[in-house]
This record gives structure tokens, sequence and C-alpha cells, in this order.
């Protein structure tokens, strides 16, 4: 099954450039796991269409669909949850 985690960002937003570490931490083991960064500045029809309202936003998907949204700083842990869950 494939698993995509979209990170909704923008270049002025500070909660975003903490997220980033852990995100880069989690892409370097969750190798089979697609990351996504999409500015939303840029990307606002993808925004829009993930009804993306506050950022960071995360979005963890697979094969069926939407399996979980983060919005604000999320800690590894979790996303590490709705990555596993997604994979299942």
């Amino acid at each position: 099954m494939a698993v995509t985690l979209k990170d909704f960002y923008a270049d002025w937003c500070g909660p975003c450039k903490t997220q980033d570490p852990i995100l880069e931490d989690l892409e370097e083991e969750w190798t089979d796991v697609e990351f996504e960064k999409i500015d939303v500045d840029e990307e606002q029809d993808v925004a829009n269409e993930y009804q993306v309202r506050s950022l960071p936003t995360l979005i963890v998907e697979n094969d069926d669909g939407i399996v979980e949204r983060f919005v604000g700083v999320t800690q590894a842990d979790d996303i590490e949850d709705a990555l596993t869950q997604a994979s299942a």
C-alpha cells in the first residue's frame, strides 16, 4: 500500500520551522513513505482541495484515502502511529 505524508507549510509560518526537523528525521526512517512538501502560497488549489485552514497541517494518506490529519506542530510518535496505521 502506497503511503504519502503531505506537509502543508509556508515560508512565513514559524511553527512549520519547528515541524521540519521532526519530518526530516522521519523521512530517513520511513523510506517507503513518500514525503511531500506543499507550499500553500504556491499551491493554493491543493490546499483548498484538502481544506487546509491552518499551518502546519500534515495529512497521511494511503490508497484508501486520508488516514489521519494533524493540525499544528505534531510530535514524531503521533505521526509514526498514523504511518503505521496507513501502512497496514
